[in-house]
């Protein structure tokens, strides 16, 4: 059972201003893996890799996220939200000009192992501060709107990573990921106030307490399952993530600009549906717009299969259904969060690592099946399919969410 809740959180005078300032946080870490997916096949190239290592190099940066947020959440629990937020931002900024001048693929993929790591401070801060100045449907409500800067990320990112890449080389998108540290460092120091006051911190002594921290929320059998779904759905994104740039530059031929612009279309359509969800939880609970839409993306994800399978509709046909898998993982991971944020609000710094460092490590841990598969179409369809599968088997048996009634058990 969770603990008893914290007092509750003080909502914010200028939410928006919130939004796009925890929203940015929240996107550097995917504008970090977006800004590199399109040179991915030079960047293999140029090193002398093979294309799975290439792919691994994504991967094991939320590995490193994995890590970096059970480190860095119950720090932030214990000496607030800005200091270990601002070590973060440095030393990602650091790593990110280290990748700038790596000489083969395996100091690549170790640098990127750190910058996971650091800049993970970045999603835990989010989320914590979300849990500290919003609670129940409301911080839901802020979550998605959240998605709506998040969003940008995969339609900028790597039209803007092709750019800078076609101008300068791909050692280049590194540097400018180092200047975007800098500037969102700024940001939080001139900005962004301590929203964790003293008297609510964990002044426990040593890794005793935090390891006492994760127990409870270990303990917690719904918590967990909560937390295990946005971790599914993002193995789900990854999974696209690391198998389209060769499912449709090499597979389908599609250039640089082509690519780019397909992955703006398939953000829009995660920022549109999580505005969509921003709107409902004013009106339905969390938890059920939650299980409603994972049922119906699971429905599409078979689809998508099919269609792999059979190529039916030709690349047309296989935007088209991928379109609407990934448009209705806008619906899933706000609401699964804010929830499982809601049972354990003493501790919200540590709850978010949790929350992240699954979301991470799974996501890390399935998407390289892609490349262990094949890489291709169906290999990408296979993973997003089984990853879903498993989400819902997790909402269906570890918590009262398909049960008559049982979905109130998480309403409130």
């Amino acid at each position: 059972m969770p603990d008893h809740p914290a007092p509750t959180p003080v909502r914010a005078r200028s939410p928006y201003r919130w939004v796009l300032m925890l929203g940015a946080l929240a996107a550097l870490p995917a504008f970090t893996v977006d800004m590199y997916l399109p040179s991915l096949p030079e960047v293999a190239a140029d090193l002398g890799s093979s294309a799975s290592f290439a792919q691994l190099s994504v991967s094991v940066m939320l590995i490193g996220g994995a890590m970096g947020q059970l480190v860095i959440g119950p720090l932030s629990d214990r000496f607030g939200r800005r200091a270990p937020l601002l070590w973060g931002l440095g030393l990602h900024i650091l790593t990110s000009l280290l990748c700038a001048f790596a000489p083969n693929m395996t100091v690549l993929v170790g640098l990127r192992l750190l910058q996971g790591f650091f800049n993970a401070a970045c999603g835990v801060a989010a989320m914590a501060v979300v849990r500290d100045r919003f609670v129940g449907a409301e911080a839901a409500r802020i979550l998605s709107r959240l998605m709506l800067v998040i969003g940008v990320a995969p339609m900028l990112a790597p039209t803007f990573g092709s750019a800078v890449a076609a101008a300068a080389g791909w050692r280049w998108v590194f540097a400018v990921l180092a200047l975007a540290g800098v500037v969102m460092a700024v940001v939080v120091w001139q900005l962004m106030p301590e929203t964790l006051p003293a008297e609510r911190r964990q002044t426990g002594g040593g890794l005793g307490h935090v390891f006492a921290g994760y127990r409870v929320l270990l303990r917690d059998r719904r918590f967990m399952a909560l937390a295990v779904i946005p971790g599914l759905g993002q193995a789900v994104l990854m999974s696209y993530v690391v198998g389209s740039p060769f499912v449709f530059q090499e597979g389908y031929g599609l250039t640089h600009a082509q690519f780019s612009l397909l992955f703006a279309l398939n953000g829009l359509g995660l920022v549109l549906s999580a505005q969509v969800n921003a709107a409902l939880v004013r009106r339905v609970a969390p938890i059920r717009i939650l299980r409603a839409a994972m049922a119906i993306q699971g429905v599409f994800a078979v689809g998508l299969l099919v269609v792999a399978l059979t190529e039916a509709g030709g690349l047309i046909g296989l935007l088209a259904v991928l379109w609407v898998v990934l448009a209705f993982q806008g619906l899933i991971p706000a609401n699964a969060s804010a929830i499982a944020l809601s049972r354990h609000g003493e501790r919200a710094g540590t709850a978010a690592a949790v929350i992240g460092a699954v979301q991470s490590g799974v996501a890390g841990a399935v998407s390289p099946l892609v490349g262990v598969l094949g890489g291709g179409t169906v290999a990408m369809a296979s993973v997003m399919l089984g990853a879903l599968c498993c989400s819902l088997l997790v909402l269906a048996l570890a918590t009262p969410a398909y049960r008559r009634g049982g979905w109130v058990e998480l309403a409130h």
